[in-house]
């Protein structure tokens, strides 16, 4: 019998139990994947607390592994048994040592990406490509703002720009995470714990402000996020860590340069098949040329899924995280 981390109910890390778990066959269009690693990441805790509600309970969380194909059911031709591939959204389920998933949510894995580096860079190195191609398209010369640098998306961010040619601003939350930032391609980095980094932000850019904000962090950097902006600025808000932003009249953005803000999500921008291709597709030609580097900051086994819980909500990790089934 296998095993998977199911919620019977929403709470905290505690609400999640290590339990045996039968995925069953593949039906038409599915296939079962043994997992060889599983990506750790705060949609997950959003899950776990209700903010984002699942579909139903009990229900097995996490929206992001790798691992190989051991059987695909009736229809299915792009994906075969032993297959190594990846995926990242919907449905959820990742925490699973095997599951049945959608055939056409997995993407096969080039022979020089591991299972472990496919499961700490599909969700956020793909969020990071919708980012900087979708909601604005980052080039040579332009500013961008983003929050939480030294996260998993953050190091993704702050490598890709520089790569792109844009001067990257991060906030962090200690020194070690600057130095982490600096060192992946961040050009300033502001310790937000010491420093406002809206004064920070428009001083580095002579007043001028960034021609994007990338906000993860939500309510307690929202506001503060607008003013870094230039006139016709975009603000993408594509998470909230810190609490979700409250209403608003959209006439600030007009009060504030004619802003543009959007709230994306990962889903949206790969629910085609043809997208969710040219996402991973461009993803790891980065990774294969060595502009982005997925380097793997903690792992954790499974079955102790909550104690990574607990430290990444206590932003006690850095970059990416995985899971490995025990």
């Amino acid at each position: 019998m296998a095993k998977a981390i199911k919620i019977h109910e929403t709470g905290g890390p505690e609400v999640m139990r290590w339990e045996d778990f039968d995925p069953g066959q593949p039906a038409t269009g599915e296939a079962l994947v043994r997992h060889e690693a599983v990506g750790l990441n705060f949609i997950d805790v959003y899950h776990r607390t209700g903010t984002y509600p699942l579909p139903s309970l009990p229900a097995i969380p996490g929206m992001e592994g790798a691992g190989i194909v051991e059987a695909v059911g009736e229809g299915v031709t792009d994906i075969a048994a032993g297959d190594r591939v990846a995926y990242a959204g919907l449905p959820p389920g990742a925490y699973a040592q095997v599951r049945l998933i959608p055939a056409h949510r997995l993407v096969k894995l080039p022979d020089a990406i591991s299972t472990q580096q496919g499961a700490a860079m599909m969700l956020q190195g793909m969020t990071a490509r919708y980012l900087l191609r979708g909601c604005y398209a980052v080039k040579a010369g332009d500013r961008i703002l983003i929050h939480a640098a030294a996260g998993g998306v953050g190091l993704i961010v702050c490598q890709w720009a520089n790569h792109l040619g844009a001067t990257v601003i991060g906030t962090v939350g200690s020194e070690e995470k600057a130095e982490l930032a600096r060192a992946h391609g961040c050009h300033h980095t502001i310790l937000y714990n010491e420093e406002d980094f809206d004064d920070q932000t428009r001083e580095i850019t002579d007043g001028k402000g960034v021609d994007v904000v990338y906000d993860s962090v939500g309510q307690a950097t929202f506001m503060k996020s607008l003013d870094c902006l230039r006139p016709m600025g975009m603000m993408v808000s594509f998470g909230q860590s810190s609490g979700l932003v409250p209403p608003f009249d959209p006439g600030l953005l007009s009060a504030k340069g004619a802003l543009f803000l959007t709230r994306p999500t990962l889903m949206v921008y790969t629910a085609k098949r043809e997208d969710l291709l040219a996402h991973a597709r461009d993803l790891f030609e980065v990774v294969q040329s060595g502009a982005v580097k997925i380097e793997i900051q903690q792992t954790y086994p499974l079955s102790e899924a909550a104690r990574a819980h607990q430290d990444l909500e206590a932003r006690q990790t850095t970059g990416s995280t995985i899971l490995i089934p025990d």
